[in-house]
């Protein structure tokens, strides 16, 4: 009976070792849509690489968490996010009330806008501009919302386009007359692409944006440590840092 109590003690005194190993060895998917430079991108190895990829890994620094980053498209992201195929919706996300009924999100850590593009020599200089014009937006953005507000959801002028890219692509090709996006990212294609001679109109009545990473509704456990990581990135000055070098200070 002695050697067995000890036996027990010791599988015990082993299980209490190793379990806290286990648990902190669990990996958090982030999904991303890497199609939304310089949010999310690919690099030549397709690892998703961005602003919003380097904010995760900062956060996973701070906290313990082990995350990685996973290329999700983003139409299927936030089902993607409530059917459990991934933990973390991390893509630029917009926080909506209509967002907040299904998925529950961190502070806001970016604040942005939308943007209207068009073509260099076009009178286009507000959103009232584009009735009656053919408008790109990406599929389910914000860009789409409010096109939709200032044109109704079924409006055969608003064109949808699985990327921003895409849209911007059609563009140039004349299929279009102007694009709606978010101002980083349409700023970010200007820059890298000045062949395009596009410009930007800013509209007056665009809203502020801000952004916040999403997880599973009711997933307080690890929201909580997003928001502490968050708070710790933004003390220490390392959010600063990843900020300057997408966005310059």
């Amino acid at each position: 009976m002695k050697s067995a109590r000890s036996l027990i003690a010791t599988l015990i005194a082993c299980a209490c070792v190793i379990a806290p190993a286990t648990a902190s060895a669990r990996t958090y998917t982030a999904g991303a849509e890497a199609t939304f430079a310089p949010f999310e991108s690919l690099n030549q190895k397709r690892e998703v690489v961005g602003f919003d990829a380097d904010i995760i890994a900062a956060i996973g620094k701070k906290t313990g968490l082990d995350i990685k980053m996973v290329n999700t498209p983003w139409e299927g992201l936030f089902m993607s996010l409530n059917n459990g195929d991934i933990d973390i919706a991390a893509s630029a996300i917009t926080i909506t009330p209509d967002r907040q009924k299904t998925m529950d999100f961190s502070q806001p850590y970016f604040e942005a806008q939308q943007l209207i593009v068009v073509p260099e020599g076009s009178k286009i200089a507000s959103m009232a501009d584009l009735k009656g014009k053919k408008i790109g937006v990406q599929t389910g953005t914000t860009g789409d919302i409010v096109a939709q507000d200032a044109f109704g959801k079924t409006s055969p002028n608003i064109r949808r386009y699985e990327s921003i890219t895409l849209a911007v692509q059609e563009l140039r090709d004349g299929g279009l007359q102007a694009v709606i996006g978010d101002n980083a990212v349409v700023k970010n294609y200007l820059k890298n692409n000045p062949g395009a001679k596009f410009k930007l109109v800013d509209d007056k009545g665009f809203k502020k944006e801000y952004y916040g990473i999403a997880v599973r509704k009711g997933n307080k456990q690890l929201l909580d440590q997003i928001n502490k990581g968050l708070g710790a990135i933004k003390a220490d000055g390392s959010y600063q840092t990843i900020y300057n070098k997408y966005f310059g200070k």
